[in-house]
């Protein structure tokens, strides 16, 4: 996998991906950033996020669950000093669907933050990542 970051002005930078897309990212306004796009931190969260939907919406197909909608909602907290990495993530799931078991529900988030989400993993080794999920009946 491979990615470059181009620098464009002040704090303001142009990822682009190896699958070719690319995103902004900017710094804050206080630092000399014009909040251009997301921090690079934001990005990383993001990144979590997409990585363990994925996960859980794979594993709930093959377990054939009808899911109608997935939002994730991550919320974190980092160290006060330098680096100021990480140390807690919560990771919220709002599953919207039809006949959704809890238990494979709860399964299919156990198995991707345990064995398949490469962000979840590597992220826990400085933060302390929590899960819970909801479960919506769809109309």
């Amino acid at each position: 996998m491979q990615v470059r970051v181009k620098w464009i002005e002040g704090l303001a930078m142009l990822g682009e991906s190896g699958s070719g897309h690319g995103v902004v990212m900017d710094g804050p306004p206080d630092l000399g950033g014009r909040n251009l796009g997301v921090r690079p931190m934001e990005m990383l969260l993001l990144g979590l996020g997409g990585c363990t939907q994925v996960d859980v919406l794979l594993i709930l197909h093959k377990a054939r669950q009808t899911v109608l909608d997935c939002v994730v909602e991550l919320e974190a907290e980092r160290a006060a000093e330098d680096p100021k990495v990480f140390t807690r993530i919560h990771v919220h799931y709002v599953l919207t669907g039809r006949g959704l078991d809890p238990k494979r529900v709860e399964q299919a988030i156990r198995l991707s933050a345990e064995k398949y989400c490469s962000a979840s993993i590597m992220l826990g080794a400085t933060a302390a990542i929590t899960h819970d999920f909801e479960i919506r009946e769809a109309p």
